[in-house]
């Protein structure tokens, strides 16, 4: 299993904690499920996405992906 790195705010690490422990899991189990879900396309056109993806839609917007920022933020 490989290993990665994200740069996430404290607060939603503290609720991604809190809701892993509720439900019994990990968060890594949480990101895994997220990506796994979100890098697979729905059996048709017209099937409804995942709740979790439902939730998150447009949260990317103004992500610059290559980079892992935000579109026009400078590196430190």
């Amino acid at each position: 299993m490989s290993k990665l790195t994200l740069s996430v705010d404290d607060e939603v690490i503290r609720q991604a904690k809190a809701w892993a422990a509720k439900e019994g899991t990990s968060v890594s189990r949480l990101v895994e499920r997220f990506l796994r879900e979100a890098s697979t396309p729905p059996a048709s056109p017209e099937a409804p996405a995942a709740p979790v993806l439902r939730r998150l839609r447009g949260c990317l917007k103004g992500l610059d992906v290559a980079a892992g920022r935000p579109a026009g933020a400078r590196r430190h």
